[in-house]
């Protein structure tokens, strides 16, 4: 029987900006976090966050709020001069400042006591045919990570992929990708961190993709979200997939996972109270959750899959849902 675990929560911290009057800083960011009931743990990104605090200092902030500290984040965007990419940029000096810089990012994270370092390389992609050496980009990438991965071994790397924005492509686009990227680099502390409304349009299914994770590496991130699939819309998490976002965490639940359920939502985008949308994401999530749990060893369900009968399926998890038999 699949004992699940209380997962913590945590939320985009620059999506409570706008509850802060003038510029936000990072230690206003973390005590509105820390306003939201049910959130537990948070992610800082680096370089952005660190800007005017120090890692001791942003240590106590998020004691006093209440939250654990999850890992970093690698931002690369706050440096026009990464615009042209970070690890797949064609000037040596240039990718070796993003090299330097995520160890300094990893580096941060160890001085708060983390153990996990995302890296999203929105940057390193292309916009137009004929612009990339596609083999020199892609050795150059791999030798990055890897040497991000060498630089503290007792800390987790995730490579976090999306099909685009805010390049046209990127390099890494897609779960086949990424794995392959994760086999040649070959490093234990190496991983995914599956984001799903990233997985939505990459036109794969989540937990396909989660599977595929378990089969071929480790996940070490999950970002629940949603959206329709044609961008990183970053709706509240289980908004407009709620089954595909069930079996998502039925194939957690399966694998183990225990992790922090990290909320990459946009409220701030669409003018939401961020409170509210962050407490409606755990409050989601819960009950999203508890669906989960009543499935993962459902016995009539696995046969159900065993014969791929999909009609018999959809009823048995209807059931669970929505009441309906």
């Amino acid at each position: 029987m699949i004992r699940p675990n209380r997962p913590r929560y945590a939320a985009r911290l620059n999506a409570f900006k706008t509850l802060v009057t003038g510029r936000a800083t990072s230690s206003d960011m973390i005590a509105q976090a820390g306003r939201v009931g049910g959130l537990d743990a948070a992610d800082l990104n680096y370089p952005d966050h660190f800007d005017e605090t120090s890692p001791k200092e942003l240590s106590r902030r998020l004691g006093d709020a209440g939250l654990a500290l999850n890992g970093l984040a690698m931002r690369y965007y706050t440096d026009p001069g990464f615009k042209l990419g970070a690890f797949t940029h064609p000037d040596r000096d240039v990718r070796r400042a993003a090299i330097d810089l995520t160890k300094r990012g990893i580096d941060a994270g160890q001085e708060m006591g983390g153990r996990l370092m995302t890296l999203w390389m929105g940057q390193d992609g292309f916009d137009y045919a004929f612009q990339m050496d596609y083999a020199r980009a892609w050795d150059d990438t791999v030798a990055a990570i890897t040497e991000v991965c060498d630089h503290a071994p007792e800390v987790d790397i995730a490579i976090e992929y999306k099909p685009n924005e805010p390049r046209a492509y990127a390099l890494m686009p897609d779960i086949g990708t990424t794995l392959l990227a994760c086999r040649e680099v070959a490093r234990p502390n190496l991983g995914v961190t599956l984001d799903f409304a990233h997985v939505l349009y990459a036109d794969e299914m989540p937990a396909h993709s989660a599977a595929l994770i378990a089969r071929h590496s480790r996940l070490l991130g999950l970002h629940l979200n949603d959206g329709y699939g044609k961008r990183d819309d970053g709706l509240m998490a289980g908004s407009v997939h709620p089954v595909q976002t069930v079996e998502l965490l039925v194939e957690m639940l399966r694998q183990g996972y225990d992790g922090v359920i990290y909320f990459d939502t946009f409220p701030d985008h669409g003018g939401l109270d961020p409170i509210a949308e962050a407490g409606t994401n755990v409050a989601l999530i819960k009950r999203l959750r508890a669906v989960a749990e009543s499935l993962a060893d459902d016995a009539d369900l696995a046969a159900a899959i065993a014969r791929q009968d999909a009609a018999a399926s959809t009823r048995i998890v209807a059931a669970a849902l929505y009441g309906v038999t």
